[in-house]
């Protein structure tokens, strides 16, 4: 643990110039007092490493002191850098490892290289969660990565629908899609995929297993969501839209399946869009269609009747005075 905290000091220090000790003890999460101690080992060790007192003071290395990374290009310093997602790497918890190998990295790259990924890193940022999604716990994420690195099988509580079950899995794999973490996991020798928000619980085994050879994770998750497309339910339904809002329809229902769409040459009195469109998950089709507002349901007859339904149901709602205000006239009224 010193070792690579004295490494994370000297790269730090390599990297941005001279620090207080103030400022070492914040980034490494330690007391002033043991920053001082690293400093006098470092000496001790041969690193020309010298302190200066007083206010303007700090800890700094010699000029001219750093180690080469050698045979790096721009282009793979910029795609490191690129590559690294610190939510997830948090969620995993490897958020100070990556940090760590960064600044390591980053300390040894030549000066322009050095540059480069740092404007990269100042430019760009992926965020891999899609909109109007809340971050899901996964408190148990940390278990199964470990499960995953040392190939030991864990046993897992996980909600499936209104019931929980207990599996004793083997994690091949942790997968990121769209900010939803999932695990690629053996049960009953057959790959499975488990969504690791709804594991609840789970305990680590004993015993390693041996990983199947030609087991391609990359391969299986990509074949796994083709076939998961090609499976779920769709409905096809025909609406009229305003075409004011067809960039909202997309929001609701998919832009794959407003740019899929047959649009009906038909004329409208109007103005409005005509379109034949195949939706996912019959059952909230309707209350998507109602969000979307301005749209018409002309065919089939049920999806029209259930949106008829929602609609009313919310008008009825809205139509009276909400309960509160109700009751305060009721308080006011009985006031002498």
């Amino acid at each position: 643990m010193r070792a690579s905290r004295l490494v994370t000091l000297l790269l730090l220090l390599q990297t941005r110039g001279r620090l207080t000790a103030a400022e070492l003890a914040r980034e490494l999460e330690v007391s002033e007092r043991t920053v001082h101690r690293d400093v006098e080992a470092l000496s001790e060790a041969g690193v020309p490493i010298y302190a200066e007192r007083g206010p303007h003071g700090g800890v700094q290395l010699v000029d001219g002191y750093r180690t080469r990374l050698t045979g790096m290009t721009g282009d793979e310093a910029e795609a490191l850098f690129l590559s690294g997602l610190p939510g997830p790497a948090a969620e995993l918890g490897l958020g100070t490892v990556m940090t760590a190998a960064q600044l390591k990295v980053l300390a040894a790259l030549p000066g322009e290289l050095r540059a480069r990924a740092s404007r990269l890193v100042e430019r760009f940022y992926l965020d891999a969660a899609g909109w109007f999604q809340g971050t899901e716990p996964v408190p148990q994420l940390s278990t199964l990565a470990e499960a995953v690195w040392d190939a030991v099988p864990v046993t897992i509580d996980y909600e499936r629908g209104d019931q929980r079950v207990v599996r004793e899995i083997r994690p091949l794999g942790l997968v990121l899609k769209a900010g939803i973490w999932y695990t690629v996991a053996l049960f009953e020798g057959e790959p499975r995929t488990y969504r690791v928000s709804r594991v609840v619980a789970a305990r680590l085994g004993d015993q390693h297993f041996e990983r199947p050879d030609d087991f391609d994770l990359a391969a299986f998750w990509t074949e796994s969501s083709a076939a998961y497309e090609r499976e779920v339910t769709r409905i096809p339904v025909v609406i009229r839209i305003a075409p004011s809002r067809l960039e909202r329809l997309g929001e609701f229902v998919g832009w794959r399946a407003v740019e899929g769409a047959e649009v009906i040459d038909e004329p409208d009195p109007d103005g409005w869009r005509r379109m034949r469109l195949r939706l996912d998950w019959p059952e909230e089709v309707p209350g998507k269609l109602l969000g979307v507002g301005e749209v018409e349901v002309l065919d089939p007859p049920q999806v029209r009747d259930e949106l008829v339904a929602l609609a009313s149901g919310a008008l009825a709602r809205h139509a009276t005075k909400p309960a509160t205000a109700r009751a305060s006239r009721k308080t006011a009224s009985a006031r002498p």
